[in-house]
């Protein structure tokens, strides 16, 4: 609508653990068939079929939404574009030697069976002791507990050494046990042996300059293999890792007996037990933690040493953190840049191994032939296990120390090249050689990470992405839409040799209306097309039923729904929810979406489309509007200031509206188009200008000022509210000597600058006075009760410039103010008889006719009344004791309204008994 050229592109990641959760859950849920049952083709089979039946409900809530992407060039990131984007950004990768294979802890999901991001570890704080119910096992898992056990010293009977640990579990992986060097306790102790409380294995006690003295005993257990901490320490020190934790949880072949194949928080429990047992547990106590929760299953996180993929993002990430830093980068809001310099200060190098079926598979292969066994070179425990090999020189070959031998890896963008590879590598020809393929898949991230690119041509063409916003509809929350910008920041300037942004939008995360998260679980997910069409309760139920959630969780989300949505959804419509989603802001917090206010906005739809209704019937069949090259130069008459008054209004709303779209501040936008409908327009500029239109003969301005207001008032809501926008603006009378436009989308954007000769600040701000009046005017015939009576009212002021105010608006002071005639009152007059004061201002005053309007015998008992209820609300809160900060004020706020109300109830009856005593008969005529 501004003239520029914009483009939106549509796309959509393929949630590689996510959706294989969900096709796994469907297949058991109907079949009766797990994953592995199936051969992965087939699987692959079913996730494409859920996918073209469920996995188009993103851009259909979208199109329910009315946003203008270009659907033809629609993508989503299995596509065969991407797949050969992702494929060819691992290859450049590996050749720069950034990316490599090696040996690592990884965080690792035993519920999924694979490696997550940092991105979907939630950190849960616990205040203490804490249960939880965890996937697979089978009683509730207390955590926020600090279990103290003894490991006897080695050679000195009845010495020992007392360490505290939050997961016993993990102890057949302990390997020593560390205490700070200079920690006097145990100085006797430096360079001895302790025997595992279990096994009886002797340990090495360590000394260790990060161990805390002051934290528990001061002495701490080395578990390597699970712990990143503990990891660090153990390649300081040359220890090797113990890994006691499999893959899907259970405890390994590494452990005793009697704990092997058990789940490791069921082995707990016996190893506590058997701790009792041999007199070595010392105890337990509360104790705050962070606990790492796999956002994507609910389970715990456990740190498993894995061989995976891994991206080096030291040095990317420093890129994109001077990037934000010198301004080349621009993030808005800019409170992000903090999260931005902190991630990247922080970043560690990228697993993108994931073990799914559902992915890109990664373009590295096995060479298995033995001739392509390499002899390792010498590297001590630490190095296998924690530290990445040095930058290599590009080739396509990877070497991993495994066991007494090395494996051979290649990559390559397809089996042959990888052949090819392999067999320069090895000596041996090529068709000689079997190669097997990595069964992983890389993080979705990684191919989200280049989304931006694949869709507009990479690798066969650079885009240029330089005017390009990053913004995601999809994901929930800012920090998910940072991390993934940041992964997008980082590869795209790699391999495109150029910083790919310049600024970059991050949105806020949508919660419900109590604040929280949207999730199945909880019953409180929105469908944007429920809001939109409305729905009834028993289909809300029927839509959780026909999910994926289990018995349990059912139950909750059901019991929330009702609760929630008693009655289900009423129709709310797409403008209303576009509207209520701008009316937040994009630069804010998280937003708190109520069904409840987005009703809200449709109530003032309808006022939209009343108001234009109105505007259509007063300007007839017959009505020509000015044409658009000709500026509506308004004589403005003393009778036409209403006109000179709403269109400044109007021009103000248009300076509001191109300030907000340009900062980016859609509550401003929303604020200002919504006063100007509601409060400008329809409250007064139409009620006011309903009598003038009856004039006879009918001046000329008014129909002209009314169109004026329906055209530059649909064009300004109409990227907010487009249907409405559309369906009225088409309505309105065309202007003489141009073809009709096709869509007021395609129109032009009513700017500041183009409305800026009507703004009248200092009308508007003299108006607000006669705004004032108005409601003094309206409270007092509230007090008296006058539902259907117009009083004529007298104005007086002792201000000369207040009388000429109140002198240009006297016809709408009576409209407005729900009044008959409205005089003025020379300065210092006095009124007529029968008629009540009410103060304006300091210098001015109303007087309005009651004598003959108001019977006081029948009002008085009512005034009465009134005041009863009042008072009696007045004395409940005199009762209550003071409260602090915001609830204070809003009772002194109500304390000083009542008083207020009481005062102006004693006015009114004392002035009833004045009439009364001076009029005993209700009949009697009014003072002339």
């Amino acid at each position: 609508m501004r003239g520029d050229r914009v483009l939106w592109v549509p796309g959509s990641d393929h949630a590689g653990i996510a959706t294989q959760a969900v096709v796994e859950k469907q297949l058991w849920k109907e079949r009766g068939v797990r994953r592995h049952e199936l051969s992965r083709e087939d699987f692959l089979r079913e996730v494409w079929k859920w996918k073209e039946e469920k996995g188009g409900e993103i851009c259909e809530q979208l199109r329910a939404l009315g946003a203008s992407l270009d659907w033809d060039r629609e993508c989503f990131t299995m596509d065969t574009s991407s797949s050969v984007a992702v494929t060819e950004a691992f290859v450049r990768l590996y050749k720069a030697g950034l990316l490599y294979r090696s040996r690592q802890l990884v965080n690792w999901s035993c519920a999924l069976h694979s490696a997550i991001s940092d991105i979907e570890v939630e950190s849960r704080p616990l205040p203490g002791r804490t249960e939880l119910q965890l996937p697979g096992c089978p009683t509730p898992v207390s955590f926020g507990l600090l279990f103290s056990v003894a490991f006897p010293v080695d050679g000195e009977p009845g010495a020992e050494v007392v360490v505290g640990t939050t997961r016993p579990e993990t102890l057949p992986g302990d390997v020593a046990v560390a205490v700070h060097p200079d920690d006097s306790r145990y100085t006797h102790l430096h360079g001895r042996q302790l025997c595992h409380p279990l096994t009886g294995q002797l340990l090495p006690l360590i000394t260790d300059c990060t161990v805390q003295p002051h934290v528990g005993t001061g002495a701490v257990k080395v578990t390597p293999a699970h712990s990143p901490a503990d990891a660090e320490l153990g390649a300081r020190h040359g220890l090797s890792p113990r890994s006691v934790i499999a893959e899907d949880g259970t405890m390994t072949t590494l452990c005793e007996d009697w704990l092997q194949g058990l789940h490791r928080f069921v082995a707990r429990e016996k190893i506590l037990s058997a701790l009792r047992e041999r007199g070595l547990f010392r105890g337990l106590q509360n104790h705050p933690m962070v606990l790492p929760i796999c956002s994507r299953s609910g389970d715990v996180v456990e740190y498993l040493l894995k061989s995976q993929w891994f991206v080096r993002s030291r040095e990317m990430g420093e890129q994109a953190a001077k990037a934000v830093e010198s301004g080349a980068l621009e993030l808005s809001p800019s409170f992000h840049q903090k999260n931005w310099q902190h991630w990247f200060s922080h970043i560690g190098d990228w697993c993108v191994s994931r073990q799914l079926w559902w992915g890109h598979r990664i373009p590295a292969y096995l060479v298995v032939e033995e001739h392509a066994k390499r002899a390792p070179a010498f590297l001590s425990p630490a190095e296998t296990m924690n530290t990445p090999p040095p930058c290599p020189t590009p080739v396509l070959y990877s070497l991993l120390p495994q066991g007494d031998t090395e494996d051979c890896w290649v990559v390559g963008r397809t089996e042959a090249e990888a052949r090819e590879v392999a067999a320069e590598l090895t000596g041996r020809p090529g068709v000689e050689l079997t190669l097997e393929r990595d069964p992983d898949v890389l993080d979705t991230w990684f191919s989200s990470a280049l989304f931006p690119f694949s869709a507009l041509g990479w690798p066969r063409e650079t885009p240029d992405l330089a005017h390009f916003y990053p913004l995601s509809l999809l994901e929930t929350g800012s920090d998910l839409l940072l991390f993934w910008v940041g992964r997008m920041v980082m590869l795209g300037t790699q391999l495109t040799g150029q910083l790919p942004f310049s600024k970059v939008l991050l949105h806020s995360m949508v919660r419900d209306r109590q604040g929280r998260k949207m999730s199945k679980s909880l019953g409180n997910v929105l469908d944007p097309r429920d809001i939109i069409s409305g729905v009834e309760l028993q289909v809300l139920q029927e839509k959780l039923r026909d999910g994926n959630l289990d018995p349990a969780e059912l139950a909750i989300a059901a019991t929330a729904q009702r609760k929630d949505f008693p009655h289900g959804i009423p129709e709310c419509g797409t403008d209303a929810l576009r509207f209520t989603l701008c009316s937040h802001g994009a630069l804010g917090g998280d937003l708190h979406l109520s069904v409840s206010e987005v009703l809200s906005f449709r109530h003032f739809c309808n006022k939209i489309w009343n108001a234009l209704r109105f505007i259509l019937n007063a300007l007839g069949e017959e009505f020509i509007p000015q044409p658009a090259e000709e500026p509506l130069l308004l004589q403005l008459s003393p009778a036409s200031r209403m006109d000179a008054w709403i269109l400044s209004c109007l021009a103000r709303t248009a300076q509001d509206c191109e300030r907000g779209f340009l900062t980016r501040e859609l509550s401003l936008v929303t604020h200002a188009l919504h006063h100007f409908w509601l409060h400008n327009l329809c409250d007064v500029y139409l009620e006011a200008v309903k009598p003038v239109l009856s004039h006879s003969p009918r001046p000329p301005e008014p129909p002209q000022v009314l169109f004026f207001c329906a055209d530059v008032g649909l064009r300004l809501l109409a990227p907010l509210m487009p249907f409405l926008a559309e369906e009225l603006w088409q309505r309105l009378p065309l202007r003489p000597g141009g073809p009709p436009a096709p869509s007021v989308c395609v129109v032009p954007y009513p700017s500041a600058r183009s409305l800026e000769h009507w703004h009248q600040p200092e009308l508007e701000r003299r108006f607000s006075r006669v705004q004032e009046s108005v409601q003094a005017l309206r409270a007092l015939r509230a007090t008296y009760q006058l539902t259907k009576a117009r009083p004529r009212v007298l104005l007086q002021s002792s201000e000369p410039g207040e009388q000429g105010l109140f002198e240009a608006f006297l016809e709408p002071l009576g409209t407005l103010g729900h009044c008959g005639a409205v005089g003025l009152l020379p300065p210092g007059a006095a009124a007529p008889s029968g008629w009540v004061q009410a103060p304006l201002s300091d210098t001015s005053q109303a007087y309005m006719e009651l004598q003959g309007l108001v019977d006081p015998q029948t009002h008085l008992p009512r005034l009465a009344a009134r005041r009863h209820k009042l008072q009696k609300q007045l004395d409940g809160l005199l009762a209550r004791p003071p409260s602090e900060g915001e609830a204070e004020t809003q009772r002194q706020q109500r304390l000083s309204s009542l008083q207020l109300e009481l005062s102006k109830l004693d006015k009114a009856a004392s002035h009833l008994r004045q009439l009364m005593d001076a009029s005993p008969s209700p009949g009697g005529s009014p003072s002339p």
